[in-house]
């Protein structure tokens, strides 16, 4: 599984099936990607964002949970981000 070339944002999603809520597609391809495919470069102060590159192409990706007002920061957000944007969140150098 890889990211292809024209994405640049997963946005996953909870779905509620017999009165449970489990994670839809995208957040289950967000966390093979983030397990298996991306490398880990490094975390925000907070410890919940994550950046990620990609070492097929080189891209940089971060994970986000934009929904702070639910359980466990809601589902999770994958989105490509420059490495001027990855470098002014992140201590990664230019």
């Amino acid at each position: 599984m890889k990211i292809r070339p024209e994405e640049v944002e997963l946005r996953g999603g909870w779905r509620t099936v017999a009165g449970t809520v489990e994670a839809d597609e995208i957040c289950r391809r967000i966390e093979e990607l983030t397990s298996t495919v991306l490398h880990e470069m490094a975390r925000d102060s907070s410890g919940w964002d994550v950046l990620y590159v990609d070492p097929e192409d080189g891209r940089y990706w971060e994970l986000i949970y934009p929904a702070s007002e639910e359980h466990g920061g809601g589902p999770p957000r994958l989105t490509c981000v420059s490495k001027q944007e990855a470098s002014e969140k992140y201590d990664i150098g230019e």
